[in-house]
């Protein structure tokens, strides 16, 4: 789980958070709207979306040219918009973790685009994972944090409280997880997602195949901010759970290592 897009405030929001897709939330009241969010919110929505399809748009320049690029970018933006108006509602503004589901969505357009020039998930999931990867080093050098985020209580208490409010289910397309107390020696704490709004969203899409290159952009951002992220299963690939588990000064290790990170 991860957003696709990082800015300074985000990370500093976030001032530990041990990767891309754990931004921290407390579920909002139930509010009796769904699209409308989304629609309300449009402009400011394209706004923040604008730099990861600009980076996108420079990725795919260079492996495709910049004819397919300029098409895949506009069609992207169009299909984009097309989506916006069915995205679940999970809490607004007082759940980060909108802002995951909104940039997730990007992906997902910019797949559904790719498709229709014959290219393989495969080949847009490693330009989704250097577009994260190049955003979070740029924002990683704006915000000046680094290293023993993971070891910052402030976050770990913030996730716990996230856990907590996540129990209760308030949104049925939201994100559900448990806190996991670490030891200090084998991990700094950890967190479990149980139930995943990537997932239920790409999977009413019909983008399963898109996700779990989605929850591979953790990984670029544990290594910029130094959290040491293990995963050993995803819902994406069919885990019962997502096991997120930080450790400051480790090497990260995935869950599966595409072939695009294999060369």
């Amino acid at each position: 789980m991860n957003t696709l897009y990082f800015t300074r405030r985000e990370f500093l929001r976030a001032s530990a958070c041990a990767a891309a897709g754990l931004w921290l939330a407390a579920c909002a009241p139930p509010i009796p709207t769904s699209a409308n969010y989304y629609v309300a919110n449009k402009t400011r929505i394209i706004k923040d979306l604008d730099p990861i399809l600009r980076q996108m748009r420079k990725l795919t320049a260079q492996s495709h040219g910049e004819a397919l690029a300029a098409t895949v970018a506009s069609e992207t933006m169009a299909e984009f918009e097309r989506l916006l108006p069915q995205l679940p509602y999970i809490g607004g503004d007082r759940n980060t973790l909108t802002d995951t589901l909104i940039h997730s969505t990007g992906a997902l357009a910019f797949y559904r685009v790719m498709k229709t020039h014959d290219q393989p998930a495969q080949e847009t999931g490693r330009l989704l994972y250097r577009t994260i990867e190049a955003l979070a080093l740029q924002s990683s050098a704006l915000s000046g944090l680094s290293g023993q985020m993971a070891q910052s209580k402030a976050p770990q208490n913030q996730f716990k409280r996230m856990a907590e409010a996540s129990q209760k289910r308030l949104y049925p397309d939201d994100w559900v997880l448990t806190f996991v107390e670490g030891d200090g020696k084998i991990f700094d704490f950890g967190v479990d997602y149980t139930e995943c709004g990537l997932c239920k969203f790409n999977h009413a899409q019909g983008a399963d195949e898109l996700t779990p290159y989605l929850c591979l952009g953790d990984f670029p951002v544990s290594q910029v901010y130094d959290t040491g992220l293990v995963r050993t299963t995803t819902i994406a690939r069919g885990g019962s759970h997502c096991d997120f588990r930080f450790k400051s000064g480790r090497p990260i290790q995935m869950e599966w290592t595409p072939d695009f990170l294999k060369e």
